[in-house]
């Protein structure tokens, strides 16, 4: 692909022009923890969770802006997984409890998602932005999904029922066309920030994942460029004044990671192909690879928002060591094109990494205040 046939569009009029952000989930707090658990044990109802979940949400959205950011999210406080919630709740997909667990480098993951339906759009979490955009008074209130490759790539094939889809191009067809209306649904809401948690293509960049693609039958040629036409099938249906964000990862859960690799083997089709106003990406230790994928980014209007801090433990990084990686990083993109965020969520899962709460908002705390050193407000 050459530079010519890049995508690049003028940034949304709206898209925000800080350079501190976060991925979006947030460790539980225990008030929240112990809500979960009466329901699950049926000393709560579902209005009294919600009503512990919205007032432990108005908490997180109020010190997100104390600490310093313009971008709120709810912290998922209202989800057990950053993933199977929403897709849960569309048209044809169950989640459900298998027999052998998702993988981790040290932890499983206790569920796993099925086809079982044509696929379609079934409004889920609408009105939960709603209420997160109801509440923030200086930040932005961003809403986060999971990307639509989610819903092939963790069972592929054999997740997908044969019966209902015996030709994979109508299933992706189907996944791209709902989440097109995702994405204007959530528009109709009021939300003018919207960010897919792609986990995918940065598993793309590992080779033991390409092999166990290999090995349970899928196709991997073209695998990136049907997951790139996927996402701007949604991102596409954005209008001018709504920035869309994707976020990287090598999984994140209690601390624990999956995928290793560096992003040049999908980095001309990840800033050339996709059609996403910014990155947010893993730069936090080794696995993720150096800099130098950066130079496929078009200069312009993209925004790379460099994960150089890490979610996964406490320990507090200094900032002359984020500066300094900062200023690598600028000999490949310029710094006008850079921002600085921790490179996953605090809580991709509701069980949350290991850290505490206070280490949370002080790594959050440092990211605003480094940016408006390096950036200004």
């Amino acid at each position: 692909m050459s530079h010519s046939d890049t995508i690049d569009r003028p940034r949304a009029a709206s898209f925000p022009s800080f350079r501190a952000d976060h991925v979006g989930s947030l460790l539980r707090p225990q008030a929240l923890r112990e809500a979960r658990a009466a329901r699950a044990e049926g000393r709560l109802d579902a209005a009294g969770l919600r009503a512990v979940e919205d007032e432990q949400i108005a908490r997180a959205i109020a010190k997100q802006e104390e600490v310093g950011l313009r971008a709120a999210t709810d912290g998922e406080y209202r989800r057990a997984y950053w993933h199977y919630d929403f897709l849960g709740g569309l048209e044809g997909i169950e989640i459900y409890e298998p027999e052998d667990k998702v993988a981790f480098k040290g932890a499983t993951l206790g569920h796993k998602l099925r086809v079982n339906g044509k696929i379609g759009w079934k409004p889920s979490m609408i009105e939960d932005f709603r209420y997160t955009a109801s509440r923030t008074r200086t930040a932005i209130p961003k809403q986060t999904i999971p990307s639509p490759s989610v819903v092939h790539f963790r069972g592929g094939r054999e997740a997908i029922d044969r019966s209902v889809y015996p030709h994979m191009d109508e299933f992706f067809g189907d996944l791209g066309a709902t989440y097109e209306e995702a994405v204007g649904a959530f528009y109709a809401a009021g939300c003018r920030y919207l960010q897919l948690d792609e986990v995918n293509i940065a598993y793309l960049c590992d080779p033991q994942q390409i092999e166990g693609l290999k090995r349970r039958g899928e196709h991997v040629e073209g695998l990136l460029q049907i997951y790139a036409d996927m996402i701007n099938r949604a991102t596409r249906a954005r209008p001018k004044d709504m920035a869309m964000s994707m976020h990287l990862c090598r999984g994140n859960f209690q601390s624990t990671f999956i995928a290793t690799g560096g992003y040049e083997p999908v980095a001309e089709v990840l800033f050339n192909a996709i059609d996403v106003d910014a990155y947010f990406m893993e730069f936090d230790d080794e696995r993720s690879g150096g800099f130098e994928p950066l130079r496929f980014v078009p200069r312009g209007n993209k925004v790379v928002v460099l994960g150089i801090m890490t979610s996964k433990t406490g320990e507090l990084e200094s900032k002359d060591e984020l500066k300094r990686r900062l200023d690598d990083a600028s000999k490949f993109l310029p710094m006008e094109q850079l921002a600085i965020s921790p490179q996953c969520g605090f809580a991709s899962t509701q069980e949350g990494n290991k850290l505490s709460e206070e280490q949370q908002w002080a790594k959050l705390r440092l990211v605003a205040e480094l940016s408006e050193e390096l950036w200004g407000r």
